[in-house]
């Protein structure tokens, strides 16, 4: 029996695309570095064995999956080399794979992990569906009617796609290592919509978005405008938010999602308008968006005593504000604390001035250093660039989280796209 062997397994797009391979029942296992990943732990729970780095990882029967972050200089890539092996890079290899069913892709500099969930969620009640999501979540039918996944636009990963559908909800600057500036973002965009063989939805709160050139209809969404579905009379309380939605001025309904924040309503709305496209009843489009239970580092909440502890993946200040957003709307009369771990030197270079605006919203701000990546050197930059913006910032290491403690009955913002978990971890620990 062919196995499938993942390189780098514990990527959270390679992650997902091996757990769902192993659902439908294809022989899986991968390999990776010795350390810990959150996106290891549901591999480990359905058995799929995990490997560190090693030639004799590879053998002839095998179809090799390799992750783009790993090049010639592994030994598992040199050896499918010297064995004249097809090596299927992740995109590729995914964008083969997805055109068995109707696929959905889910992009945008934000919210497409929680959106992909959330359009996974919602659709999934309605027909069978198979489902990668940018946490780390996958999930295979081996009967999918469709197939819903996060197309993400770094390097141009998702031209690698030509789904059925696309759900775009927002175009940004981001990963300033790769993109020159937001007019290079939009051409990438511009060029994925061309590859959608059906038909887009997209925000049109967007400015960006508004001014897509494609050959397929677009549906758009939004909150601010007069739009094909549009979000009115938005509510929130201890449940969640609940809003009212029209179509083209007709009345749909009333819905109610459990987080909170516009950017939440703008994720639902997206998923609205895609699943009644797709005939799916009003009333199983409600009951799933009130059970949504969440995507992985997205507004995850623990309690601590008399303080709430939230892990979000939050690295870009768009994000951070949306962040900061839902906390004050959900906990109104509680103090909002950020604990901030910057994600790359050039992402903290080039948002260094909005880093610190979206974080002065915080009632009170503690600095990590910053998560370097290994594509970069650090040059000049230091984390203390970024607390001289932000009066009253403190920089913390994981020695000192204990100082975390005065604030009571505080809502404690962890968030990064690196390692923030472990200052989170070590502040958990000293509670204990």
């Amino acid at each position: 029996m062919t196995t499938y062997h993942f390189i780098g397994i514990k990527g959270s797009g390679m992650s997902a695309l091996a757990q769902i391979l192993h659902d439908m029942k294809y022989n899986v296992q991968g390999s990776d570095v010795d350390k810990q990943f959150f996106t290891q732990l549901p591999l480990e729970r359905k058995g799929i064995p995990i490997f560190p780095f090693q030639k004799e990882n590879i053998s002839d029967d095998q179809h090799v999956i390799a992750s783009p972050a790993y090049g010639e200089s592994n030994p598992e890539i040199k050896e499918a080399q010297d064995r004249s092996m097809e090596i299927h890079r992740y995109p590729s290899f995914l964008g083969g794979f997805l055109q068995q069913f109707t696929s959905i892709a889910v992009t945008g500099s934000h919210g497409k992990t929680s959106t992909t969930g959330l359009l996974a969620h919602v659709i999934g009640a309605y027909k069978p569906t198979s489902y990668l999501i940018g946490d780390g979540s996958g999930k295979g039918e081996e009967e999918s009617s469709y197939f819903v996944f996060e197309a993400c636009e770094y390097r141009r990963h998702f031209l690698h796609y030509e789904p059925d559908y696309a759900v775009m909800t927002n175009i940004d600057f981001d990963h300033p290592d790769y993109f020159e500036d937001v007019d290079d973002v939009i051409r990438a965009f511009e060029e994925m919509a061309r590859n959608v063989k059906k038909g887009i939805v997209a925000c049109g709160d967007d400015e960006y978005l508004q001014t897509l050139n494609v050959p397929v209809p677009i549906v758009y969404y939004g909150i601010e405008g007069k739009y094909d579905f549009n979000a009115e009379n938005i509510q929130t309380d201890e449940l969640g938010t609940t809003f009212d939605v029209k179509i083209r001025g007709d009345r749909l309904g009333t819905f109610t999602i459990p987080g909170y924040g516009r950017h939440n309503v703008l994720n639902a709305l997206g998923v609205i308008a895609l699943c009644h496209y797709e005939e799916v009843p009003a009333e199983v489009i409600k009951e799933q968006l009130a059970s949504f239970p969440g995507v992985k580092r997205r507004f995850t909440e623990k309690e601590a005593g008399s303080q709430t502890l939230i892990d979000d993946y939050a690295h870009h200040p768009t994000e951070i504000n949306a962040t900061i957003e839902a906390a004050r709307q959900k906990y109104p009369n509680r103090d909002i604390i950020a604990v901030f771990q910057p994600h790359t030197f050039s992402r903290t270079r080039a948002f260094l001035d909005a880093f610190a605006k979206s974080l002065r919203q915080a009632d009170q701000v503690y600095l990590c250093d910053i998560f370097g990546s290994a594509r970069e050197e650090d040059g000049a930059l230091s984390i203390e660039d970024l607390q001289n913006q932000i009066p009253g910032a403190r920089v913390i290491t994981e020695d000192e989280v204990d100082s975390l403690g005065v604030h009571e009955n505080g809502i404690l913002l962890f968030m990064g796209a690196g390692d923030i978990q472990k200052f989170q971890a070590a502040y958990e620990k000293q509670l204990v």
